[in-house]
């Protein structure tokens, strides 16, 4: 090889190298720059859709059963803009006109999946307890059956909560519900089947009879429209014109008897939301056969504090300090909410389970007993009121 050559082949050996450093260096320069690209949450908005409050007008109301215990509203904004989207399976936070300038604040689930036009929420009518009739009927339930009309106006915070169906269609998913805990269940199979109309569902939906059987036309629709939408409807207390095989296919309760017997082999994601009593007889079952945590998502509804059993000595003293008064638990009341409302003490709260976090309160001293306290969503020194009884003699921030 002569000497020109070989100077020839350095140079261009050269002059390569000097243009893949100087590439690389542009390279890297431009991904410092770029933004990081995140990866969304399901079921945790990047952003709110909205601050604060927002006006809604009642644009439609219709009952969903023949009982007429739950009701459907259909909010649309004042402001005439659309809605921005949600994740099926939210919910809404409601202000509700009381008396005056009083309002009552709840949660309720969204159970139609998104609409740029209106929000749907389907409430139940909350009566006392059974076998308690000293207890007060649900103060906002019965004022939004009675006494929300088309035309009234309510303001809304915007659609929260991580209760929300699993992106994924690949692993079916079993929707059982409870009740009323069908609201969100059916927002998630709606929202789904849009999405993927193909994707599989198999709805399992427990409710004591016929009468109170609701969304029974819309289920129906569906069922015959989406093939890989399975709905199996179990009356506990079926009614003498209830009949098996037309109405429900089963009569009981809901257990994992059932599910295994009707349930397809293979993994399956469950979605559980109903009364604390399923929820305690249920989810245990369904970790003991195999559910995997990652596969068993759930909501309960209704008081979430049961203690009646084992309760705190009677004859406390809670102080609300902003409130100025002194009161004393006697055992009465399920939680430190109820006890506050039946004394006439006007507490923010929510959705009455230990989750939104509007009825949350510093404790200034005292202890309380809150069998929710490990699920990460209080505050040290603080406490749920919808979820909390005294230990001790209290004080309160409220």
């Amino acid at each position: 090889m002569t000497a020109s050559l070989l100077l020839a082949y350095v140079s261009a050996a050269l002059s390569l190298q000097v243009v893949l450093a100087v590439a690389f260096a542009l390279w890297k320069k431009r991904r410092i720059a770029a933004p990081a690209r995140t990866i969304p949450r399901v079921g945790v908005p990047q952003h709110a859709a909205w601050e604060g409050w927002r006006e809604f007008t009642v644009a439609r109301r219709e009952y969903e059963d023949s009982a007429h215990t739950v009701c459907s509203f259909y909010l649309e904004p004042v402001d005439g803009a659309s809605l921005p989207p949600f994740t099926p399976g939210q919910f809404l936070t409601l202000a509700v006109p009381k008396s005056g300038e009083q309002t009552l604040t709840r949660c309720y689930s969204l159970s139609e999946g998104p609409n740029p036009r209106h929000y749907r929420i389907s409430v139940k009518r909350m009566l006392a307890p059974p076998g308690r009739p000293e207890r007060p009927p649900g103060a906002c339930s019965n004022r939004l059956h009675d006494a929300l009309q088309v035309g009234d106006r309510v303001k809304a915070r915007p659609p929260a909560g991580d209760f929300v169906v699993d992106p994924d269609p690949t692993v079916p998913s079993v929707l059982i519900a409870g009740g009323v805990g069908i609201t969100p269940l059916l927002c998630m199979l709606r929202g789904g089947l849009a999405a993927d109309p193909n994707r599989t569902f198999h709805l399992y939906y427990g409710v004591r009879n016929g009468a109170e059987h609701s969304f029974r036309n819309e289920l129906e629709d569906l069922a015959r429209r989406h093939r890989t939408f399975h709905v199996t409807v179990v009356y506990n207390q079926p009614g003498p014109d209830d009949v098996l095989g037309e109405s429900h296919q089963y009569a009981g309760n809901i257990d994992v008897d059932l599910l295994r017997r009707t349930l397809p082999a293979g993994r399956h994601r469950f979605y559980v939301c109903g009364p604390p009593p399923m929820m305690a007889n249920l989810l245990p079952a369904l970790s003991q056969w195999g559910v995997l945590p990652e596969d068993l998502h759930h909501e309960a509804f209704g008081p979430a504090s049961a203690h009646s059993a084992n309760g705190p000595p009677l004859a406390l003293e809670v102080r609300f300090r902003k409130s100025a008064r002194t009161l004393t638990w006697d055992g009465m009341d399920t939680n430190l909410l109820d006890f506050a409302e039946r004394h006439g003490l006007a507490v923010e709260s929510g959705c009455r389970i230990g989750r939104c976090g509007a009825c949350q309160v510093k404790l200034v001293s005292g202890s309380v007993r809150d069998d929710f306290a490990s699920d990460g969503g209080v505050a040290r020194g603080d406490c749920r009121l919808c979820v909390s009884v005294p230990r001790t003699a209290l004080e309160l921030d409220a």
